[in-house]
């Protein structure tokens, strides 16, 4: 078994294997009991396999076959230079190393009040969706959650909600048939945004799944965002079809640009003109890795 095998099969959601620098990197937006039980599972099975790795500063591990490598060292400094020169915007307010932000929208929460109580299952696909329901009920916690990707179980763990199934798909559409053996004789409910894309609802309702959904939040364009000047060969990352809709109420495309989608049904909304490269994985991570590849 290689190093990818041994990886893939931890099953890991905290940290993100760069098969280009060797290194597991950690999340640093958590740090609670599972980020601790998946370092302490990576080290043991390392070590288990006699595979060299070096602990670095923010947990992240990296891996190599020799304990010191004078090459790959300055390799990664000179990465680190090139991606340094890259200008990548990235259209909300997320950090993300390697990107620069454009907030252009805000997001709104829509309800104050959501009974629980009958459902045996939640689904989500947005981050937004999650940090909405904690906000108005707690009990959602004890629901069994079916998320999209990673990213959305990271937050329901870190707020000690209930992980059933993570997308191995992680977008709209295979998402919901990945669903339909899984919800059948449950009771379900979509915890969403206003406006949504895929067809989840409807593939799941033809497949006589019992699935209501109700709108939580919604995302509205900032008014007070600034205009500022984006430069040439800029890579610009697209997270949602309304990111494509608010990016031209402020800015013209300049065809040096190049167009990120986060993933294949925001592609479907650029401008026949735009043609967008698709991010490997629906985070905004691998949005900018994909730039910074470019």
């Amino acid at each position: 078994m290689d190093i990818k095998e041994i990886i893939n099969s931890l099953n890991l959601i905290y940290y993100e294997f760069d098969t280009k620098k060797n290194i597991l990197i950690k999340d640093v937006n958590y740090s609670n009991k599972y980020t601790k039980l998946e370092f302490f599972k990576i080290t043991y099975y390392l070590s288990k396999n006699n595979i060299f790795f070096k602990v670095l500063k923010n947990k992240s591990i990296e891996l190599s076959q020799n304990k010191f490598e004078i090459k790959k060292c300055f390799t990664s400094f000179l990465e680190k230079v090139k991606d340094s020169n890259k200008d990548i915007f990235l259209l909300n307010d997320k950090k993300v190393k390697g990107a620069k932000n454009i907030p252009l929208f805000k997001i709104v929460y829509t309800k104050e009040q959501i009974k629980l109580e009958g459902y045996d299952a939640l689904i989500f696909t947005s981050k937004n969706s999650i940090n909405a329901i904690d906000s108005i009920n707690k009990k959602w916690k004890k629901i069994p959650s079916y998320v999209i990707s990673e990213q959305t179980a990271k937050l329901v763990k870190n707020l000690d909600g209930n992980v059933e199934f993570i997308s191995k798909t992680k977008h709209g559409n295979e998402f919901a048939y990945e669903l339909i053996n899984k919800l059948k004789g449950k009771r379900v409910l979509y915890l969403r945004g206003k406006d949504i894309v895929s067809e989840l609802i409807s593939i799941l309702k033809a497949n006589n799944i019992d699935c209501l959904d109700e709108i939580i939040y919604e995302n509205i364009f900032d008014e007070s965002i600034n205009k500022r000047k984006i430069p040439k060969n800029s890579k610009i990352i697209f997270t949602s079809p309304s990111t494509i809709k608010y990016f031209f109420k402020v800015f013209s495309w300049d065809e040096s640009f190049t167009a990120i989608s986060i993933g294949k049904t925001t592609a479907k909304y650029f401008p026949p003109n735009i043609k967008p490269v698709l991010a490997d994985d629906t985070s905004f991570k691998s949005c900018v890795d994909k730039a910074l590849s470019l």
